[in-house]
């Protein structure tokens, strides 16, 4: 097996594995609007990752049994400083699985993930077709 060859094949896997995660979050979110609870979070702290200049923010909110449950948004949250308040949705099965509610960061996600399975199924796409 060839380097290229090698190289084709890791962009189809991680191309097919990002179609997959969009898929799946896709259906989280249909659970969501569906099923899903809503309660008022804020921004109680900023997580950074040594060598990243983002920080990643993690919010609470309350569940319907009253329990404070923290979590961090599944996709970059730009703009959410300490403070800040924001709806959230979640299943009441898994409250710690919370998601932003906003048109925004429902999208963004799903968004993200189906543009970099385009890309890499594209890589390997190109690949194949210069051979």
């Amino acid at each position: 097996m060839t380097g290229e060859t090698i190289g084709i094949g890791l962009a189809i896997l991680v191309g097919l594995v990002s179609l997959w995660a969009s898929a799946r979050e896709a259906r989280l979110q249909m659970r969501l609007s569906r099923y899903g609870l809503h309660a008022a979070g804020v921004v109680v702290d900023q997580e950074h990752r040594p060598g990243d200049d983002s920080s990643t923010p993690v919010i609470e909110f309350t569940d319907r049994q009253g329990r404070p449950v923290r979590f961090r948004p599944a996709a970059t949250a730009t703009g959410l400083t300490l403070g800040t308040h924001v709806p959230v949705t979640y299943l009441p099965e898994r409250p710690e699985n919370a998601r932003v509610f906003t048109q925004k960061y429902r999208l963004h996600r799903i968004v993200g993930l189906a543009f970099g399975a385009m890309l890499w199924l594209g890589v390997a796409a190109g690949c194949l077709l210069t051979r």
